[in-house]
């Protein structure tokens, strides 16, 4: 057998060595690996490995030093010269434990994390395959490090280091998706991502403006799609895949499929998903106020109250969602690179869970509560060159356009008047990004960005007794947001053991918004804002030894007000509507982290990052006045005014902290914890909790990985917040909590006990499987609206070809 292994490879390095292809496998099981980088500084070169294990180098000819690595094996640096003596074939070792990754959110470009000063952290389509996460929300979850808030099962909004939703920063392929109308309130665009069209998730802490400018505050989420790969001879070449998976707690059925067509010099990719969810189960074993006793539904003409034959159940909460994504690919040269990309997203209407959980004297308030079928489409064109001896080395050119239409169905219980609001943003950017290496020590990073977001919004108001409709108002303003920015960074081995990293950033920004006052006396019809800010960060990587690492970190974040801001009307809670504030300025960040990270004789490492945020102008929610009274009739309801205000402060601070321990056998251990506390100045000058400032959370894991065979049994956790740690805006929500002896209240703490795993039949078909939630527990993660899955068995068969 070893002997036609052998001849295999030898064959298999010939034909190699004629077309400049590499062809990377695993020392130990002699298969394919796909997801292999491959990095020059000079010549400025990088590429990935394909679904044969094969990249092409032509572009790397002449190169002295060229990185060849991939999350779970160890290192390699060859020159291109050893590489043609090798017959450019190479075989990877599995790697203990590293501080070494390949990541592109510090920069826009591909860097090792050894030489960042941020905590980045990566997922890679191996642990999406293991862990078969239903949304990119959930796929966020599996790292342990971000919390996911959820108000109904079409959801998932991001907490990271005491904030969320426009405090953060959502990017596809480089493109920012945060628009004019990202919302304070919990957000749930992130769930028009795909995680069967993900090529790596990359998760970002810590302000981000200087690269990525309004929003980023407290991190970054970098979304990167599959991206055509390229045929390695002149033959043309077809793979791809197809996927079928069910899951227990909602009865889901998700059907993939994706297909790669290849030349030389032109790629297609192509990929589809269609989900179903049925109504969430929850667990069996928890508090009894998170249980679904009774719905609403209509009937001859009368909203009528139902008992749930099963409490269990918690109706309504089922959708569907469906995702496409098309991609071109023309490479002419080994200079330039263009790719056009294509994404299209959409769900089926569903229902606002937590909002039907309110009652009104003794009654449900809203009989109807729902979102209309959220949508998402974006075009992307972008265009890469590399190039010697001028202004740059590797420049990325992004032009895209996105489109946007999300609404709000309410209507409450046995009233004919159904409430419809639709939004609609299209949003146009332009993203110009350069690369320069000055010598063997210095690295300049510069870029220019333009982004316009024009939104049309509009209300409707139905009789669904007559059928009769009239125009309502709208939620947001006519307007259209606009940003325009230039930044410069800059990164200097200082030393072997010593890199420096500086950069700043420009960005000004404008609003122009026209208020209809035919149903609201607003003092005012039109509003405007021009402005601008300036962000930094300094910072140092610092390596005593390879076994170790220390970063230091200062850096300064911003967001601008949005329309969403400055122009909506809504109601945030019963009893109160939120007004247009034009006079808003910019909230401001101020950062401060440090992070230490060991490794231990190649078996064990440990990581541990602490960090201080200070939110000076931050847009709160408070009460207002609209001509002099405090209070308005809205939705037939004498309402308290309120508005968005640049309050005094907020400030977070917090811990997370890694270990990852490899046994020998294929075991091993990690496990990832993070604590944080955040407060804000109220306007009277005391000190409450900050909202979106997660109890302390995180995952352990017990792995186990030989050749076909991945297991992993793995621990989540969170603790608990107590009625006195509860934000003031969350006491006023106790139908979404558990209550305490005293009946205030409470988020109690909660574990789940989950296993996984993945068998490889054969090199064309795979299964995986688990089980989440093994003791059932009924649980609601701290702030969400629906009480998280019960017992849930998934099964999932793919295929590849």
């Amino acid at each position: 057998m070893k002997k036609y292994i052998s001849l295999w490879l030898c064959m298999g390095w010939c034909l190699a060595m004629y077309c400049q292809t590499i062809t990377v496998r695993d020392l130990e099981s002699y298969q394919p690996l796909e997801g292999v980088t491959l990095l020059s500084g000079t010549p400025p070169a990088s590429a990935t490995t394909d679904a044969l294990g094969q990249a092409g180098l032509s572009s790397f000819k002449g190169s002295n030093h060229i990185e060849i690595r991939m999350v779970g094996y160890q290192l390699l640096v060859k020159s291109y010269d050893e590489l043609s003596r090798d017959g450019f074939s190479l075989l990877l070792a599995p790697a203990s434990v590293t501080l070494d990754e390949v990541v592109v959110s510090a920069t826009r470009w591909s860097q090792s994390t050894k030489d960042v000063p941020f905590k980045i952290t990566a997922v890679k389509p191996r642990d999406v395959a293991l862990q078969n996460p239903q949304t990119a929300a959930d796929l966020l979850g599996t790292t342990g490090e971000v919390f996911i808030q959820k108000s109904q099962q079409g959801g998932g909004s991001p907490m990271i280091r005491g904030f969320a939703t426009n405090r953060l920063l959502i990017a596809v392929d480089g493109i920012r998706m945060n628009t004019a109308i990202f919302r304070s309130g919990n957000l749930q665009n992130v769930i028009s991502l795909d995680p069967f069209a993900l090529e790596k998730v990359e998760v970002l802490f810590g302000p981000g403006s200087v690269i990525y400018g309004s929003d980023a505050i407290a991190g970054v989420m970098n979304f990167s799609t599959l991206k055509p790969k390229l045929a390695n001879e002149a033959k043309s070449s077809v793979t791809g895949g197809a996927v079928m998976r069910y899951s227990s707690a909602t009865h889901e059925t998700t059907a993939h499929f994706d297909m790669n067509a290849a030349r030389k010099k032109f790629a297609l990719t192509t990929s589809l998903t269609h989900s179903g969810f049925g109504d969430l189960r929850m667990g069996t074993n928890g508090p009894k106020e998170y249980l679904r006793k009774e719905y609403v539904q209509r009937l001859d003409g009368k909203d009528v109250v139902f008992t749930n034959k099963d409490p269990l159940v918690q109706k309504p909460t089922g959708y569907e969602q469906f995702n496409l994504m098309q991609k071109v690919r023309f490479q002419p040269n080994d200079h330039w690179n263009f790719t056009y990309g294509f994404h299209y997203s959409t769900t089926s209407s569903y229902d606002r869970y937590d909002r039907l959980l309110r009652y009104r004297q003794g009654l449900p308030r809203s009989a109807e509560w729902l979102y209309g079928p959220q949508e998402w489409m974006m075009n992307n064109l972008a265009a890469s060159h590399t190039t010697s001896g001028g202004i740059y080395d590797e420049m990325n050119i992004r032009l895209a356009h996105q489109f946007f239409e999300e609404s709000r169905i309410d209507r409450d219980f046995n009233d004919a008047e159904r409430r419809t609001r639709v939004e609609k943003v299209n949003a146009w950017s332009l993203n110009l990004d350069f690369q320069k290496a000055i010598g063997q020590r210095h690295k300049v990073f510069y870029g220019l960005e333009g982004v316009y977001d024009d939104v049309n919004s509009s209300g409707t108001d139905e009789d669904i007794e007559t059928g009769e409709t009239k125009p309502g108002p709208a939620r947001y303003p006519q307007s259209n947001w606009s940003s325009y920015a230039a930044y410069l960074a800059w990164e200097f081995k200082a030393s072997q053991k010593l890199t420096l990293h500086s950069g700043a950033r420009y960005n000004g920004f404008k609003l122009n918004a026209t208020f209809d006052t035919n149903f609201y006396p607003f003092p005012f019809t039109t509003a405007e804002m021009n402005n601008g800010a300036l962000t930094g960060n300094l910072g140092l990587v610092f390596h005593p030894d390879e076994a170790w690492q220390l970063r230091a970190n200062l850096s300064t974040g911003f967001r601008s007000p949005n329309v969403d801001d400055m122009g909506k009307v809504f109601d945030s809670e019963p009893g109160s509507v939120v007004v247009p504030n034009p006079e808003l300025n910019a909230e401001y960040a101020w950062n401060a982290e440090l992070g230490i990270a060991r490794v231990f004789g190649k078996v064990l490492k440990f990581d541990i990052t602490g960090f201080y945020t200070v939110l000076e102008n931050a847009f709160v929610r408070r009460d207002f006045t609209l001509n002099g009274q405090d209070s308005i009739l809205y939705a037939g309801e004498l309402s308290q005014v309120q508005a968005i205000q640049n309050a005094a402060r907020a400030n977070v601070r917090g811990i997370s902290a890694g270990l990852e321990l490899k046994l020998a056998d294929g075991l091993g251990i990690s496990s990832h914890l993070t604590w944080q506390k955040g407060e804000e100045e109220l306007d009277d000058g005391t000190i409450d909790p900050l909202r979106h400032a997660a109890p302390w959370f995180g995952i352990t894991r017990l792995t186990y990985s030989a050749q076909q065979l991945r297991m992993e049994a793995y621990l989540a956790y969170s603790s608990e917040v107590s009625f006195e740690n509860l934000a003031a805006e969350e006491r006023g929500k106790g139908y979404i909590y558990a209550t305490n002896k005293d009946g205030n209240p409470y988020s109690p703490s909660w574990w789940t006990l989950n296993f996984k795993a993945m068998y490889q039949l054969s090199e064309l078909w795979a299964v995986s499987g688990g089980v989440e939630n093994l003791t059932d527990q009924r649980y609601r993660p701290y702030s969400s609206g629906i009480v998280a899955p019960g017992r849930n068995f998934i099964l999932s068969l793919r295929t590849d070809f």
